[in-house]
């Protein structure tokens, strides 16, 4: 071993014996000398600048297939009382309502196995065709809804139809928010992200509000009778034209540019788009190469969407069966606090660009804790004043939590893995903890018989969940893992190159810049450096 750390002996000039090879006896060792390495260094050809008519056109086509798409659920959750006895006329009300909500949670458990297929197609194709595909899928199982006959025409095989169209519907929605999240923020700049993707919750809830709207219209048009005999089958049915025009707006977004960019050097290399991120290949790979992200999503996941479902899908029926309201005040007392709410997720969404996505979420998990038995209480006063104050009481933390995780969990997975991850991450937890949230909550209800059990159950998976925002690491500000810095404006760009060595914020190592670099040999006048002093 040479003891001079610039240089060393070059193997080609090494005998088998170990010793050295003929006529180099006697002449010091050469110094093998290699080319400098090129340094990552950001430029502003390397910077994405959103392309302002794109981003809106992409928004409102993510925004109305997803405000379809959450009308499509939540008209269902508001007519679960009215179609109790179509499909089980003969059984008592309990029944019939836990048949209807275990229906509803019996879709989520379709969700995990639609998020799985949808995000590895999404990043295998693309996010643009996959959402497309998605929202025709649902929006078609939503309109069959209203066609499948009742207890008094075909029997039991009414409700037995009637779980099987709603595990398509679970399928396919299984795709949506995972596709949708992904697809605004690899489109979004890095410091407004929060912002738009609030939008995407804004139209959740826009969605279960319309959906509410027509449903309270219906009722107070034509009467319980009527809904019961044919008027349910009419929020359903008006999905096929609702959702012609979502999936029209849908199709003229164009593929997010930061998934654009990996197809494109996966064609410049002749690689499958997965190729970049080896793990992207199959969901078991994935979830060996990314657990510890997995597990932080599903645990927010759960916190957040438990108080989501408990107030969309859960209070219309809470109301009439617990609180004595009928079926007209029960839906119509959400509707308000559901507009309101709306309006205030992308202001939640804005706060979280300027304060951070971890303090926002905070904000969510520790007011569940703290409003959700007063809540409660106020909704047992009976009074309409005191309901609509305890709706308001849950839905603020709601506000806080959907707002932000539309921009925290992408940026937990790299961009060739982003849809796949979130598929997974996203829809298993809803499934074993969202979609159940209404029928666990009414059974630790009924097994009780105390009116406060739902409000002890939302503070424990808030709790849980302030545990995981500790462990969640800020994103707000930040390029997305695998993907390249996006600004709003050509100036933001040269500002941020200008100043790349002194920003907390960006991460060279964490880009994908272009590793095909080969370095000029010395005789074309690049200076060598010995290989101890090569950076590797």
């Amino acid at each position: 071993m040479p003891t001079d750390n610039s240089t060393m002996t070059p193997p080609e000039e090494a005998s088998p014996s170990g010793g050295k090879s003929p006529g180099t006896a006697g002449r010091p060792a050469k110094a093998r000398r290699l080319p400098r390495l090129k340094q990552r260094r950001l430029a502003v050809d390397d910077v994405n600048v959103v392309d302002k008519p794109m981003l809106k056109k992409a928004l409102g086509g993510t925004v109305v297939g997803n405000t379809m798409e959450w009308y499509d659920v939540g008209v269902f959750g508001y007519l679960i009382t009215t179609m109790g006895p179509v499909f089980l006329p003969e059984a008592d009300k309990t029944a019939q309502n836990l048949f209807l909500l275990g229906t509803f949670a019996a879709t989520f458990f379709a969700r995990p196995l639609g998020g799985i297929f949808f995000g590895w197609l999404g990043d295998k194709i693309g996010r643009q065709k996959v959402l497309a595909a998605t929202l025709i899928l649902m929006a078609a199982s939503t309109f069959v809804l209203g066609l499948i006959p009742g207890y008094a025409t075909i029997g039991i095989w009414g409700a037995v139809m009637l779980v099987l169209v709603k595990l398509v519907q679970g399928f396919s929605t299984g795709g949506e928010y995972a596709g949708a999240t992904t697809f605004v923020s690899e489109y979004a700049s890095d410091k407004r992200r929060g912002f738009f993707a609030s939008f995407l919750d804004m139209g959740s809830y826009l969605g279960f509000a319309l959906g509410a709207a027509l449903v309270s219209v219906l009722q107070l048009t034509l009467g319980q009778g009527a809904m019961e005999e044919w008027g349910w089958r009419i929020p359903f049915l008006v999905a096929g034209p609702l959702g012609a025009v979502a999936i029209y707006f849908r199709l003229k977004i164009e593929e997010s540019p930061q998934f654009q960019a990996t197809l494109d050097a996966a064609e410049k290399s002749n690689q499958d788009a997965q190729s970049q991120d080896a793990a992207a290949k199959n969901p078991v790979s994935l979830v060996k190469a990314y657990w510890r992200q997995i597990v932080l999503a599903v645990i927010l996941v759960a916190a957040a969407n438990t108080v989501g479902y408990a107030l969309t899908t859960y209070m219309p029926t809470y109301l009439t069966t617990s609180k004595g309201y009928d079926e007209v005040h029960g839906t119509l007392l959400t509707i308000p606090v559901l507009l309101v709410m709306s309006i205030c997720i992308p202001l939640t969404g804005r706060l979280s660009d300027r304060i951070g996505r971890r303090p926002v979420l905070w904000t969510g998990a520790i007011s569940t804790i703290v409003l959700s038995l007063p809540a409660f209480m106020l909704i047992g006063v009976g009074e309409i004043w005191s309901t609509l104050l305890g709706l308001a009481l849950i839905a603020f933390p709601v506000t806080f939590y959907v707002a932000n995780l539309a921009s925290s969990l992408p940026a937990l997975f790299p961009t060739s893995s982003r849809y796949g991850g979130m598929g997974i991450a996203y829809n298993f937890s809803v499934a074993i903890f969202g979609g159940t949230a209404p029928f666990i909550i009414e059974s630790l209800l009924k097994l009780s018989n105390n009116d406060l059990m739902p409000a002890f159950y939302l503070m424990a998976t808030s709790a849980v969940g302030a545990v995981a925002i500790f462990f969640l690491r800020e994103s707000a500000g930040r390029p997305l893992p695998g993907s390249m810095p996006s600004v709003d404006t050509a100036q933001e760009a040269r500002e941020l190159v200008a100043g790349q060595d002194d920003n907390p914020d960006l991460d060279l190592n964490e880009m994908p810049f272009d590793e095909t670099f080969e370095p000029p040999t010395p005789a074309e006048g690049v200076p060598a450096v010995p290989i101890a002093d090569a950076k590797l």
